[in-house]
């Protein structure tokens, strides 16, 4: 069995490194390795991802897919979550997760019985699906909470001026709110000073619904 890692990249060159290392040192410990590595740039939540692609043509049978939390993989709409999951199956591999302990148990050499091998897959296959909806939820309540928000202070008048502006501070809220990039990496992305970075950002936060 193969094991590939799949990260998403991040602004932060720091993060995605705590999450290789992360990783590397879960598989190491029970005694595998990770074969190679795959890094996405596009949105978790797009089924468009060329790396992730590129590794489910990689794999063969039998092999895993390894990842920090489920949603790398399963923030997703509905249709196509069923999609990705047809397509992970029609190889036969396999989820392995470190939020998920349940997916753990493919790196034990131990189990080797039929039937204890088909219940760990029904209760991890179980379990992805519940995580994949929780995460789905979490996604389109953010989205939410960041349109209301938006509308909100729009129409509280807070932001005045240029519809550049404004589009502006649509972004640095994406970035700095819903996404949770560091103030340097919101002010890098958005082409905008710090103090710019955390006025905006405060000011849409305190428009949020409860």
């Amino acid at each position: 069995m193969y094991i590939f890692g799949y990260l998403r990249a991040s602004t932060n060159e720091q993060d995605a490194q705590r999450a290789k290392s992360s990783l590397k040192s879960f598989v190491e410990e029970k005694d595998h390795r990770v074969a190679s590595w795959y890094w996405e740039n596009v949105s978790g939540a797009s089924l468009k991802r060329p790396e992730l692609m590129r590794l489910l043509d990689d794999a063969a049978p039998g092999d895993a897919i390894l990842i920090e939390q489920v949603d790398r993989l399963s923030r997703l709409n509905d249709e196509d979550w069923i999609t990705l999951k047809a397509l992970i199956q029609e190889k036969n591999l396999k989820i392995i997760s470190l939020d998920l302990p349940t997916s753990h148990t493919a790196l034990s050499a131990h189990i080797n019985d039929e039937f204890t091998n088909a219940m760990l897959r029904a209760i991890n296959n179980m379990m992805l699906d519940m995580l994949a909806a929780i995460a789905r939820k979490d996604y389109q309540d953010r989205r939410r909470r960041q349109k209301e928000g938006i509308e909100k202070a729009k129409n509280d008048g807070k932001f005045r001026g240029r519809q550049a502006d404004l589009n502006k501070h649509e972004q640095i809220y994406k970035l700095r709110v819903i996404n949770g990039l560091s103030i340097a990496d919101t002010a890098k992305l958005a082409d905008v000073s710090y103090r710019t970075v955390i006025r905006v950002a405060k000011r849409y936060k305190a428009n949020e619904p409860e």
